[in-house]
């Protein structure tokens, strides 16, 4: 599901399938000020995300879409650049959670579903925020960020009748027109509704799907028959959802269409602490924000995932797993681990269903926010399907010969859209020694592995001999224009970890000079060997010193 278990529609707000995207402030009561001690220096010294928006466009990484008709606030199209990046991101979280893992595997669902599935999942009832219009102008609101962004109150698991009151005692103006005279809240349903069939009707209704979890849920038994699973195990999903957002904001961070990346896990009732692969992660350390913490008003503390779960911070040890193992997969492709944090929601944000949840959140310029949600969802989906389509989606358990309803222990679910800020923020380097941007990508997410740069126009032949031999095995790219030096402030500026540059000596020895990125240093390789290096470059089996 991915992005907050926000439910307004419900009196008690716990009832709502929505995951609305975790606003990671502290809690000492639920119209208490923030009082987030861990500071927003760092995230005040990031580029803006404005600023972020602007580098993205001049770079070819994302576009605002239709921007000929003056765009469309929440829908944006990824550039060259852009897509390349995305699609590395995606395969490598494919590659690292499906492809590399015994105990799950993949489906590609479609968008648009039998609206039953909606129902069933509680969506075409209770999948909304609450919206607030003023009368002078008109303007429509989210209420929580209206209060969020006048007062700094926190407004997580409050109704609309709760936030009317905060915004009423508060006199909370409209920030487009500056009147106090705003309209009831009331909760707007944030599916997007469309038609299927010639005819428009009621009985033509369909829905876009608001997120990518259900599908997994409506095709599990055909999975599960087919897989030859055994519990315990995930179904993996990548692709777009849909969200009729009033208020998006924040460049990529909401958006109305977005791509998910998303596990649903499965485990046998009975066995919730018993999780086979914690020792794999057990030592990896933590940024641990607890409700207990946000209560309190207390600083988040690094600890390691043993130390979380030994202290019953993290209760499940799959919760501690999860989170771990997802905090490892940022770091493994050059994401900061000072700029991570795990937050427990507080049980006012918890649906009625969920024991527990956590987020692993990102320090953005405008504050921690969520990344990824690892809800326990219990076996709440299942048996909503059971019970709204009739077909059993229970299981015969091999091991303990008895029949079960598999329960969602948790529910890794990242945003690829956020995942690409994360990778554009902690690579994106003011370099003023260089006098240039220097996008510090690993080279596995880098939308261009290798730039290859004539050092003058009479050396094209030689150079595109050169390109041509490289381009089937790495994504490449050929420079003739401008300065040596500018190109290679172009190719840092996109992230290219290395540049092929031939010169005057490359026709008499066979070699080129290799230049790495982040270092700048260069070293001369033999044409010949020019693939296995690059590769190995690439991999980080060897750096730039080593060929020296």
């Amino acid at each position: 599901m991915s992005e907050n278990e926000n439910n307004e529609n419900n009196k008690n707000n716990k009832n709502n399938p929505k995951r609305e995207e975790t606003r990671g402030k502290n809690r000492t009561g639920s119209q208490n000020k923030r009082s987030d001690k861990q500071s927003d220096k760092q995230s005040s010294s990031k580029l803006s995300i404005e600023d972020m928006a602007s580098f993205c466009k001049r770079k070819g990484f994302v576009f605002p879409s239709s921007e000929i008709y003056g765009g469309m606030a929440g829908f944006w199209d990824y550039g060259p650049n852009g897509a390349e990046l995305k699609n590395n991101i995606k395969n490598e979280w494919w590659k690292f959670h499906v492809q590399s893992r015994q105990d799950i595997v993949g489906i590609d669902g479609s968008i648009i579903s039998n609206p039953k599935v909606w129902e069933a999942s509680g969506h075409v009832s209770g999948f909304g925020d609450v919206m607030i219009a003023c009368k002078k102008c008109g303007e429509r609101v989210r209420a929580d960020v209206l209060i969020e962004e006048a007062k700094g109150i926190q407004c997580d698991g409050l109704t609309a009748e709760d936030l009317g009151k905060i915004i009423q005692e508060n006199q909370i103006t409209c920030p487009k027109c500056g009147a106090f005279a705003w309209e009831e809240p009331k909760v707007f349903n944030l599916l997007f509704k469309t038609h299927v069939g010639a005819v428009e009707g009621e009985k033509s209704v369909a829905y876009l799907r608001g997120e990518t979890a259900q599908i997994i849920f409506s095709e599990f038994k055909n999975v599960f028959e087919v897989s030859r699973l055994k519990l315990p195990f995930g179904i993996a999903q990548m692709g777009k959802a849909f969200r009729n957002e009033i208020a998006p904001r924040n460049f990529l961070f909401r958006c109305r269409e977005f791509e998910q990346m998303e596990i649903e896990y499965f485990i046998h009732p009975e066995k919730k602490n018993d999780c086979p692969f914690f020792e794999e992660v057990k030592e990896e350390k933590l940024l641990v924000y607890s409700a207990e913490m946000q209560e309190k008003g207390t600083e988040a503390e690094q600890m390691t995932a043993r130390e979380a779960l030994e202290k019953g911070i993290i209760q499940s040890p799959w919760h501690a797993y999860w989170l771990a193992t997802e905090l490892r997969w940022f770091k493994r492709l050059g994401a900061k681990p000072e700029n991570f944090r795990v937050r427990q929601h507080a049980k006012e944000e918890l649906a009625f269903y969920s024991s527990d949840c956590w987020d692993l959140e990102y320090k953005f310029p405008f504050g921690w926010k969520e990344l990824q949600g690892i809800a326990d969802r219990s076996d709440y989906d299942l048996r909503q399907h059971t019970e709204h389509s009739g077909k059993d989606h229970s299981i015969f358990d091999e091991e303990m010969k008895m029949r079960v309803m598999p329960n969602v222990v948790a529910e890794p679910s990242l945003g690829v859209d956020r995942s690409f800020l994360v990778f554009m923020y902690d690579a994106f380097d003011d370099n003023k020694e260089r006098g240039n941007i220097v996008l510090h990508l690993h080279p596995k997410l880098a939308p261009i592995k290798v730039a290859v740069l004539p050092l003058v126009n009479k050396l094209n032949g030689k150079a595109t001999e050169v390109y041509n031999s490289l381009k089937e095995k790495f994504v490449c790219f050929y420079d003739k224009s401008g300065s040596v030096g500018r190109r290679y402030a172009r190719m840092d500026e996109i992230g290219t970890p290395f540049c092929v540059t031939i010169d005057f000596d490359t026709l008499e020895q066979e070699d080129v000079t290799i230049r790495d990125r982040d270092t700048t240093e260069q070293a001369r390789v033999k044409i010949s060997e020019l693939k296995e290096v690059l590769s190995k470059l690439l991999e980080g089996e060897i750096t730039i010193e080593d060929l020296k």
